[in-house]
C-alpha cells in the first residue's frame, strides 16, 4: 500500500470531482482540474529528469496553482520545500543550497529574487504566471501516476523560521503528512459540506496541514486569500459562506478591530481554530462574543507537523492548548532532563505519530532537540489535574530578573485586559544589576491615551511587583512574520524607554 499524500487529492477527484477544491476571488478550481492540472505538473517534473527523492522548491503565495505543484510533485515522487514567495535573494539561495532542490517554482512577481538566488546553483527556474502556466503545463500528457511511497520517506522539508540561527529542515515524511491530515480533519468533523478559510499561508505548516490537506482530504472547499486582510477576511467569510475560521492570533485581533464589524454576515461560521501563537484570553473571549462560536486553540509546530496538542467542542479551558492528540504524548522536563510532576512548569516534550525524523543535514541539531523519539519544544509548560496542557513561554523568551523566572505571556495577558491596550509583546532586556529587565513594547487603541505609568500601575495591581514591566513604550505596530506572529527578536527598545 501506497502513503504517498498526493493520494489524498487522487482519492477525493474520484468521489467529488465536480466539487469546488479552491477558490480564489473570481476563480474556482474544482478537485478534478486540481488532479488533472497536478498530473501535468508530474509529467513536466518527470520530463524535467526529476527522480523519486529529488526536491522540488516552491515559492508560491495563496494561489491554486499551489495545490497543483505541491501534489503535482509528491505524485512523481518529489520533495516539496516550501519558501515563502516575499523571500530575499539571499534567503532563497540559503533554502534551495540547504535542501539541493532541482526544480524552482516561482511566482511571476518574485522571480528577481528567485534568479539571484538560484545564480550559482543547478536548479531550474519554472516561473508561474496566470495563463501562462495553464499553457505551460498544458504541454505535457498528464501522468495520473501517484509513485509508490513508504510510510517513512520524505515528503516535505519545512524550514524553520530561524528565530535562533540559520533556519531548520524538518523533515516530514508521508507517514507524518497522512497522520496530521486525518487528526487535523477529524479534530472538527471536516466534511464536504465545509469551506474553510485559507488566509494562513500554504507555505508554512499551520495553513498546509489544516488548511490545503485537512480540506482536500474530505473534499471541502478551501477559499484562498493570497494576502491576509482584515476587511477581505469578512467579504470572503460573507461571500462563500466560511463555516471554518482558522487563523493565528493577531488575525483574530486586526478582524476585532473593524469598525464595520457587524455589516458583515459571519453566521456561516461554526468553529474557529487558532494556533501559532498563544492567543490571549480577553482575544479569545471577545471573538467568541461577537461572532457566536468556540475558538479551538491548538499546539504544533512545523517539527510537529501542525499537530501536538488541541481543545475539543465542549471540552476546552480558556488559556489552555488543550490535550493531546490521537496517538501524541507529552511531557514536561527541566534542564536537566528529568521530567517534572504534574502541575509544574518544564519544557513541553512531544512524542508520536507527527514527530519529524531530523533536521535536513544538521545531525547535531537533531540530536539536541530529538531524543529518543522526544521532540523538545523549546516551550515551557505545565499540565493540570485535568489533562489540559498550559504554554507559561518560550524557553529562550523566559526573563530571569534578578533570580526570579519571570513569564512575558503572563504579564502580556493582563495587559491585553486593558481597554487602552491593541497589541503588546513582554520581552527581557540587559541590565547590569540584575541581569534582565523587564520591557513591554505597546501598540495603543487608536485615540487612547494611556501612558508607560498608567500601564505599570495597573500590571502592579496584577501581579507580583518584581514581574511589572519597568520599561515600557509605544509603537505604530509589532514586527509580524508571513502567519503574522509577533517578532520579538525584532524589537528594538529606544534608549529612552
Amino acid at each position: 500500500m501506497s502513503h504517498n499524500l498526493a493520494g489524498i487529492l487522487t482519492e477525493t477527484a474520484e468521489q467529488h470531482g465536480d466539487r469546488v477544491a479552491l477558490r480564489l476571488d473570481d476563480t474556482e478550481v474544482s478537485y478534478e482540474q486540481v488532479e488533472e492540472g497536478s498530473a501535468r505538473v508530474a509529467a513536466m517534473l518527470k520530463a524535467k529528469g526529476l527522480e523519486v527523492g529529488d526536491r522540488v522548491a516552491v515559492m508560491l503565495p495563496n494561489v491554486p496553482y499551489f495545490a497543483l505543484v505541491y501534489y503535482g510533485a509528491l505524485r512523481a515522487g518529489g520533495v516539496v520545500v516550501p519558501i515563502n514567495p516575499q523571500f530575499e535573494s539571499g534567503e532563497v539561495a540559503y533554502h534551495l543550497g540547504d535542501s539541493q532542490a532541482k526544480v524552482l517554482f516561482a511566482w511571476h512577481d518574485f522571480t528577481d529574487a528567485a534568479e539571484k538566488g538560484t545564480e550559482d546553483m543547478d536548479c531550474e527556474i519554472v516561473s508561474v504566471a496566470p495563463e501562462e502556466f495553464e499553457q505551460t503545463i498544458g504541454e505535457h500528457e498528464p501522468d495520473h501516476e501517484v509513485v509508490d511511497r513508504d510510510a517513512d520517506d520524505v515528503g516535505v522539508i519545512l524550514y524553520t523560521s530561524g528565530t535562533t540561527g540559520d533556519p531548520k529542515g524538518s523533515v516530514l515524511t508521508h507517514g507524518n503528512l497522512q497522520k496530521s491530515t486525518e487528526v487535523a480533519t477529524s479534530l472538527v468533523d471536516m466534511s464536504e459540506d465545509d469551506v474553510v478559510l485559507g488566509a494562513l499561508p500554504l507555505f508554512h505548516v499551520f495553513g498546509q496541514a489544516c488548511g490545503l490537506n485537512a480540506s482536500v482530504k474530505p473534499g471541502a472547499c478551501l477559499s484562498m486569500i493570497a494576502k491576509f486582510n482584515d476587511e477581505k477576511t469578512l467579504e470572503v467569510i460573507q461571500r462563500d459562506g466560511v463555516t471554518i475560521f482558522q487563523g493565528v492570533p493577531t488575525m483574530y485581533s486586526a478582524v476585532l478591530g473593524l469598525e464595520d464589524l457587524d455589516s458583515y454576515d459571519t453566521s456561516s461560521i461554526r468553529v474557529a481554530i487558532s494556533g501559532g501563537q498563544a492567543m490571549p484570553v480577553e482575544v479569545m473571549q471577545r471573538f467568541e462574543d461577537t461572532f457566536g462560536v468556540e475558538v479551538l486553540e491548538g499546539y504544533g509546530l512545523s517539527e510537529t507537523t501542525a499537530i501536538g496538542t488541541f481543545n475539543q467542542q465542549g471540552s476546552r479551558k480558556h488559556g489552555s492548548i488543550g490535550k493531546p492528540v490521537e496517538g501524541v504524548e507529552v511531557k514536561f522536563f527541566d534542564d536537566d532532563g528529568n521530567e517534572v510532576d504534574d502541575g509544574d512548569i518544564g519544557e513541553i516534550a512531544i512524542k508520536g505519530p507527527n514527530v519529524m525524523t531530523e533536521y535536513w543535514n544538521k545531525p547535531e541539531e537533531t540530536e539536541e532537540d530529538l531524543r529518543d523519539g522526544w521532540f523538545f519544544t523549546g516551550d515551557l509548560g505545565h499540565i493540570d489535574e485535568d489533562g489540559f496542557v498550559f504554554v507559561d513561554d518560550r524557553k529562550k523568551d523566559m526573563i530571569i530578573r534578578g533570580g526570579e523566572n519571570v513569564y512575558p505571556r503572563e504579564i502580556e495577558e493582563v495587559l491585553h485586559h486593558h481597554d487602552d491596550v491593541e497589541e503588546v509583546a513582554v520581552i527581557g532586556v540587559e541590565d547590569e544589576r540584575l541581569g534582565e529587565e523587564v520591557a513591554a513594547a505597546i501598540v495603543l487603541v487608536e485615540g487612547a491615551e494611556s501612558s508607560a505609568e498608567d500601564l505599570q500601575e495597573y500590571v502592579k495591581g496584577e501581579l507580583a511587583r518584581y514581574k511589572y514591566p519597568r520599561k515600557v513604550f509605544f509603537l505604530d505596530e509589532l514586527p509580524k512574520g508571513p502567519t503574522g506572529k509577533i517578532l520579538k527578536r525584532e524589537i528594538e527598545v529606544p534608549e529612552d524607554a
